[in-house]
């Protein structure tokens, strides 16, 4: 199978072709595509409006001609993904749905964690969007400091911040603690209290159900 990713951060391309080998999806063909700049006009016009996701929608349209399967991996675009996949003539999907639906299915407290503000509201809605455990509280949480880390290079403070958070969640009582963006995966194998959920791992999985 054919899956294209249309990230929004370089780094992010080596986080889905690690979590591709470790599910052991070697057999299938990725083809990863960067486009920072859709991020960064997000966030200069404090986050998502009608012509950044229409103008997402069309590059995820362009990548769908030659894929069998599109994954947006940025979570601040996320609801381009739904534009595209209704003129799309193969599954184009956003990264952090499954990440959601699964996210939800716990009975308790779920934290979802953000690391830009502009992902905060996409993130808001979709939470609220998917079918939720009857039990399920969600709170949506920003990393206060991390996104400067990462937009200054430093990955390794930017995933050390973020794991120090999802673990003062799960010590006052998160039953699931949620990395909402891409970027953040690492974050999950720095936590000494639990293992977050991430968006590659279960939007790759989502994709070749």
């Amino acid at each position: 199978m054919r899956i294209t990713c249309l990230h929004t951060a370089d780094s992010n391309i080596a986080v889905f072709e690690n979590t591709a080998q470790e599910l052991g999806l070697n057999q299938h063909q990725f083809r990863h595509v960067s486009r920072p700049d859709l991020l960064a006009a997000a966030e200069k016009a404090g986050g998502l409006t009608a012509e950044i996701r229409q103008q997402t929608a069309d590059v995820l349209l362009a990548l769908s001609e030659n894929a069998d399967r599109v994954l947006l991996t940025c979570s601040t675009l996320g609801s381009a993904a739904t534009l595209a996949s209704e003129s799309a003539a193969v599954p184009v999907l956003r990264v952090d749905q499954a990440l959601a639906e699964q996210a939800m299915k716990t009975a308790g407290k779920v934290v979802v964690l953000c690391a830009v503000e502009t992902t905060l509201e996409p993130t808001r809605q979709l939470f609220a969007q998917v079918e939720k455990h009857p039990q399920a509280q969600c709170e949506i949480r920003l990393v206060a400091g991390a996104w400067q880390k990462f937009k200054q290079g430093d990955l390794a403070g930017y995933l050390q911040a973020i794991a120090v958070v999802a673990d003062a969640e799960y010590k006052q009582g998160a039953a699931c603690v949620v990395l909402a963006q891409a970027s953040m995966t690492g974050a999950a194998q720095l936590t000494q209290m639990g293992k977050p959920l991430t968006s590659p791992e279960c939007g790759l999985r989502a994709a070749l159900a």
